[in-house]
């Protein structure tokens, strides 16, 4: 009798063990790590409405803007790439290229693409959808992106933004949760930001706008004295230094 009971105790520990381990296991796998501000963008091959992509490499030398969306046929998800494509032209100014991926397959981004397209968003005139909605139906490229958030949601990405610079390095990034929508303008800022201090040490203040002066980081002079400033700079105080823009 003995040894049954310790038999049974030994299957009971085991059991025990076994569903500890495929808990933790189940838990590593939903912890998908998020690609850093300069590390270099995940490269993956999908289908998309715009036939099969490899991102970033099939966009060579432009900006690239990877933008994740929960669910196809779903008001905020939709509002957002309509506001995306009424703003196609703007992006193509800033030499920007969309790619929009979400867990739903293919077959449904062609069905909810073709139904937007007859939306009169905000009172528009209906615009056609020229960037890419990428199947990720596997979730395999939002597990590379970092995008499925277990307390969220297991098996749907948040509202991710990857803004991806000319050398495929990740330069800005932005999560919001489900129930938000995201600020276009505020995307288009970023990127203009991006730009204007690309290959120089400047920053942009707050609430920066294209064309506004830019932030010097070290002052351009070891004399502070106001009448020794240089050529195209002022400062707001001893550690605000100014590059004009214009």
């Amino acid at each position: 009798m003995k040894k049954v009971a310790l038999l049974i105790v030994l299957v009971f520990s085991l059991t025990q063990v076994w569903a500890q381990e495929a808990k933790e296991k189940e838990k590593e796998d939903r912890n998908f790590r998020i690609p850093l501000i300069g590390e270099t963008a995940p490269s993956f091959t999908a289908e998309s409405t715009g036939g099969l992509i490899n991102f970033p490499l099939d966009y060579g030398r432009k900006w690239k803007i990877l933008f994740s969306h929960p669910q196809d046929f779903t008001p905020v998800c939709s509002s957002e790439i309509l506001e995306l494509a009424n703003l196609q032209e703007e992006f193509d100014k800033l030499n920007v290229k969309l790619v929009v991926v979400s867990t739903d397959a293919l077959d449904t981004h062609f069905a909810w693409k073709k139904a937007m397209e007859d939306v009169e968003f905000k009172g528009r005139v209906p615009s056609k959808i020229k960037f890419p909605l990428v199947d990720d139906s596997s979730i395999a490229i939002s597990k590379q992106y970092g995008m499925i958030h277990p307390e969220s949601n297991t098996t749907k990405s948040v509202r991710g933004v990857f803004v991806v610079d000319p050398d495929n390095v990740i330069q800005a990034i932005q999560f919001y949760p489900m129930s938000i929508g995201r600020n276009t303008d505020e995307l288009i800022r970023t990127v203009q930001a991006l730009q204007a201090t690309a290959k120089t040490e400047l920053m942009t203040p707050a609430d920066w706008r294209a064309g506004n002066d830019l932030i010097a980081p070290v002052p351009p002079t070891a004399d502070q004295r106001t009448e020794n400033t240089p050529d195209g700079y002022y400062k707001l105080a001893w550690f605000m230094w100014y590059k004009k823009a214009k």
